[in-house]
């Protein structure tokens, strides 16, 4: 998991994703709307991206993307993600991560 805490601690928020991931187009979607710049790696492109699945999923990340974090911390996938912004808690995390300026 070093590499997978290395890199969500580089951004305010961070988005392990797969280019083919239609849910993972979604929730980068959403955040884009909203005007937060995630950091996101697209885990299929990647040289290491065998080994953060396999340390996401060691960790319970399950299914494992469209994983997010915020502030550093595991927030969930696109469900949790949706139902943080369908009960207006997903913008007011976003700003206390220093993701929002608004």
């Amino acid at each position: 998991m070093d590499t997978v805490t290395r890199l969500v601690s580089s951004r305010p928020v961070v988005i392990f994703s797969r280019s083919s991931c239609s849910m993972c187009h979604t929730i980068k979607s959403l955040l884009l709307e909203f005007g937060v710049n995630p950091a996101v790696y697209e885990l299929d492109e990647m040289t290491k991206g065998l080994e953060i699945e396999q340390a996401l999923l060691r960790h319970g990340r399950n299914p494992i993307v469209p994983a997010v974090f915020i502030g550093g911390e595991y927030v969930g996938g696109a469900n949790e993600i949706i139902s943080l912004h369908l009960q207006r808690s997903l913008q007011p995390m976003l700003k206390n991560a220093g993701a929002l300026w608004v």
